[in-house]
């Protein structure tokens, strides 16, 4: 094969490559409207058929109906920026908590050794069961929300942070201490690149969890945000309200973890 055609074959390829990768996101985007509509076809199929009453199954129309009610009276953005506010701040509290401590263990022995028992076994206590404790000793405001989101994030953070940086190639930790990098040079230039991955998919774990830890929070004591809505509903019989929280809630998953890939997208394009 000549030099030529090698480059005709070399271009083609890259062309097949480039379609490839770009004809997935369209095909995602036409799906995600497709399949909402056969799940909301769905949903209404099963209420007209066995005929539910509001307060156990509510039909589109009212979930719908409800909405934007509550978007015109303002309780759902109200509620909503209070969940988000505590999801935020209990994120980054557990993520620098998580990196903290992460990096103290995959670089010490004996912290590794006194901390890591003590850490898998405070993972046997359930989170709904700590969050009244938390509420106690900090009161039914903000903060004792915070913390749940972030005791709620902190562990799956932990373990990615230190797999990551144990991942590092030992051969390539002495070949920057042969150039007397220093340890932030070690650090920036060679630990963090090779763990970013990892703990870019710890991300996207943790920002789904922050919502969990947020409601569960609210469930103990509140007076005010999406979990709060939930509860609420419950005790008001009106599911039509629980649903459009669920749908909030949902939505700002959605939009963490979005936030979470778009960020994995632009640090490890070289990917």
């Amino acid at each position: 094969m000549n030099l030529s055609n090698r480059l005709k074959t070399e271009q083609n390829s890259r062309l097949f490559k480039t379609h490839r990768r770009t004809r997935g996101p369209k095909l995602v985007w036409w799906l995600l409207p497709l399949s909402l509509l056969g799940f909301t076809g769905l949903w209404a199929l099963v209420v007209h058929v066995g005929d539910y009453a509001p307060f156990i199954l509510p039909g589109p129309d009212r979930v719908v109906a409800r909405l934007i009610e509550m978007v015109q009276n303002g309780a759902l953005w109200q509620h909503s920026w209070v969940t988000l506010t505590e999801i935020v701040a209990g994120l980054a509290l557990g993520l620098a908590g998580a990196a903290l401590l992460g990096y103290l263990v995959s670089k010490s022995w004996l912290i590794d050794q006194i901390l890591s028992p003590l850490i898998v076994a405070s993972q046997a206590i359930p989170i709904v069961a700590l969050a009244p404790l938390l509420v106690i000793w900090f009161g039914s405001g903000t903060l004792s929300k915070v913390l749940v989101c972030s005791l709620v994030v902190f562990f799956p953070a932990l373990i990615n942070t230190i797999v990551g940086l144990r991942s590092v190639e030992p051969d390539l930790i002495d070949l920057m201490r042969s150039l007397q990098a220093s340890r932030w040079q070690t650090f920036a230039k060679l630990e963090l690149p090779s763990a970013l991955p990892v703990l870019l998919g710890g991300l996207k774990v943790s920002a789904t969890l922050s919502v969990i830890g947020a409601v569960v929070g609210e469930f103990t004591g509140a007076d005010r945000g999406l979990g709060f809505l939930v509860a609420q509903s419950r005790g008001l019989y009106d599911t039509a309200q629980m649903f459009v929280a669920f749908g909030a809630l949902a939505t700002i998953a959605l939009a963490l973890y979005g936030t979470a890939v778009w960020l994995e997208r632009r640090l490890l394009h070289w990917r």
